[in-house]
């Protein structure tokens, strides 16, 4: 109503009334970081808080919950002088993970827990991957992997109360068809994990939300099939003249809802990796990165959703656990407004297609391959080790500024509405047409990134947004190569490695300056919207407080 007791002029839009329809914020559902430890640094707390506050975050998912350096499985004392003394029984110890869980919940986050690595001490093969020597492998001791998860769970539930872990996700593992990094088990191995894994969980409370398989990316070969990885396997990305052509299905998804179904096991969601790459391999064994098209993972999620709608658990979420523009956290494309643009285009497309995709990590505190090198080093993070921010993190700051109900969709952006506050939000961006579809291909320096700032036209962004009340003001925000890219400061100032504390200011106050301006809506009560979008653009409309 307005003040005066009318009714409020119905919305329209290019001059036609809105109908409005559900928009998750499916970027802000849940939202990765590298391992359990790093948690406990107070820069990536630090930088966890602002991310929260600007991005809206509700989950976070992580590795390492079970590894050595959290300390949770004892079968020695660890006392340091000498051998250690073994225990009778193993012990088990929370005081690491209850101060990473306790500092998430306080910001208002929940923990969506990736339960693994190995223990060292009840791993069959040990440190099989990372800088910090994550043991991928299945128990020696299946039913003390069980009284592991038991006591967890248990004493998460005694510290935080069963309402609150009802509300958890448990993933069970990350990537075991990656073989014999992720993974030294077969596929069965993996399921028979899961069996025991979702049985002792639903034994302590059947309204505790369990799921996997975690698997990586999508392919369009055979080479999970079997048991285990089969590295002699034709890759069919290697050798195809269109690797778009190909026929990209899910890793085990459907394997893994037969087996389950077969067995009458709980399935509360269905979770994978869907990264728009593939790693195949060419006729000598090297490895040969592939980039897929620009629609991939709309595509994918799109499958995904038929085949969970399809099975024996149509019921099931979706969580997409970990996605980024590449798996790789030395892929200089991470670090541009490149990246901000495709992943706006990404997730405006699949809001609807999953329940959550989690963006892969929030920051570059970030050690699988040990520390970056030089503050922009194709880290993942939203954030550099330093806390800047990137023109990622301005995008997933515009989206969340987003209503929950849309009212416009268009190939370069939307309109939307709070159905709380009624105000009226937009992102637009220009993924540029020179670009076609193709996808971004990852890049081992920034300066190879550079060629696609080259990439054009300009898109002019006209809409005419009636129904607002005369005098409301909104604000622009727009990232571009102008304005917040932050990577191309730091590569005009020579790319040092090691920054001066004057070129760390320096850059900080690149990254948050945006191009700003407002606009007011005149008597008239129409928004007469007409921005022009250099190429790689984001921008946000959104109406002022």
């Amino acid at each position: 109503m307005t003040s005066d007791g009318r009714a409020d002029s119905p919305l329209t839009i290019d001059g036609k009334r809105c109908d409005d329809s559900a928009f998750p914020h499916v970027w802000s559902r849940c939202i990765g970081a590298g391992r359990a430890n790093e948690a406990l640094r107070a820069d990536w707390q630090r930088q966890f808080a602002d991310v929260v506050e600007a991005c809206g975050v509700q989950y976070i998912r992580f590795h390492g919950v079970f590894h050595d350096d959290m300390f949770v499985y004892r079968e020695s004392y660890g006392g340091g002088f000498g051998p250690d003394a073994p225990l009778a029984e193993p012990v088990y110890t929370f005081s690491y993970v209850d101060k990473v869980f306790d500092f998430i919940l306080d910001c208002g986050v929940r923990p969506f827990v990736e339960l693994g690595f190995m223990p060292r001490e009840l791993a069959t093969v040990t440190e099989t991957l990372f800088w910090w020597g994550a043991h991928g492998s299945p128990p020696k001791d299946m039913a003390r992997w069980v009284e592991l998860v038991t006591r967890s769970v248990e004493h998460w539930i005694d510290r935080y109360g069963l309402d609150e872990v009802r509300e958890w996700r448990f993933e069970v593992w990350n990537e075991p068809n990656l073989v014999p990094h992720f993974w030294t088990g077969t596929k069965t191995e993996y399921f028979e994990l899961y069996e025991q894994t979702v049985t002792a969980i639903k034994n302590i409370d059947p309204a505790l939300k369990v799921g996997g398989p975690a698997t990586s990316v999508f392919v369009p070969d055979d080479r999970y099939k079997g048991e285990v990885e089969d590295r002699a396997a034709t890759h069919e990305t290697a050798a195809a003249s269109d690797v778009d052509a190909l026929d990209w299905r899910p890793v085990w998804i459907e394997d893994f809802i037969v087996w389950c179904a077969e067995r009458g096991l709980p399935i509360d969601f269905v979770s994978t990796h869907t990264y728009p790459t593939d790693f195949a391999f060419a006729a000598d064994g090297e490895a040969v990165h592939i980039t897929r098209y620009a629609d991939a993972t709309f595509d994918d999620l799109t499958l995904l959703r038929e085949l969970v709608g399809s099975s024996a658990y149509p019921d099931a979420e979706i969580h997409i656990t970990e996605w980024s523009t590449s798996p790789s956290s030395r892929d200089f494309i991470h670090d541009t407004v490149f990246a901000a643009t495709s992943i706006t285009r990404s997730y405006l497309q699949c809001a609807t297609l999953a329940d959550s995709i989690s963006y892969w990590t929030f920051t570059d505190v970030f050690e699988e391959g040990g520390a970056g090198i030089g503050p922009f080093h194709g880290g993942f993070g939203l954030v550099n080790e330093g806390g800047v921010h990137k023109p990622t993190f301005h995008a997933f700051t515009m989206l969340e500024r987003l209503g929950d109900r849309l009212l416009l969709a268009t190939s370069d952006g939307v309109v939307t509405r709070d159905s709380r506050t009624s105000a009226v939000s937009a992102v637009f961006f220009n993924y540029p047409d020179d670009m076609g579809m193709k996808g971004l291909r990852a890049q081992d320096s920034y300066a190879a990134t550079r060629a696609l700032a080259e990439m054009g036209p300009s898109r002019r962004i006209r809409h005419s947004i009636g129904g607002l009340e005369p005098g409301s003001v909104f604000l622009v925000e727009i990232v571009d190569w102008e304005h917040g890219n932050v990577a191309e400061a730091w590569y005009r100032l020579g790319s040092p490695l090691n920054p001066s504390r004057a070129e760390s200011e320096h850059l900080s106050k690149v990254a948050d300056s945006l191009l700003r301006f407002t606009l007011t809506v005149p008597g008239t009560g129409v928004l007469d919207l007409d921005v022009e979008l250099a190429p790689w653009a984001v921008m946000s409309l959104r109406q002022s407080a």
